[in-house]
Parts: structure tokens; sequence; C-alpha cells
């Protein structure tokens, strides 16, 4: 019994772990977030440019 009390105990070192683990998940969420805006804003500004390039010989592409 003593055995199985003592396995259900978390000692403060998991828990550290666990809580440095969820810190790290978030920061990559975030870190993700902010290069997928990033990108966006790359394909954004190379389509702008890309634009302005071909000025008004503009014509809509065939499907």
């Amino acid at each position: 019994m003593a055995k199985a009390l003592f396995g259900s105990v978390v000692s403060p070192v998991e828990l550290r772990v666990v809580e440095e683990n969820a810190v790290l998940r978030a920061k990559v969420r975030r870190l993700e977030a902010e290069l997928a805006e990033l990108r966006a804003q790359r394909d954004a500004a190379i389509a702008h440019e890309l634009l302005s390039l071909a000025g008004d010989n503009v014509e809509p592409a065939l499907a």
C-alpha cells in the first residue's frame, strides 16, 4: 500500500519539468504563429513587387 501511495506523489522536480514543458510549448506556438505571419507578409510583398514590375501589362491568367 505504501508503494502505491508513494508512486502517486509527484516530486517537485517533476512538477518543475511539467511547468517548463508547458512554457516551452506555449513559446513554440507563439513563434509558429509569428513565423506564419511573417511568411504571409513576405508573400504579399513579393506579390506586390511582381505586380508593380508588370505594370499595366497584366493579363488575367487562364484557368
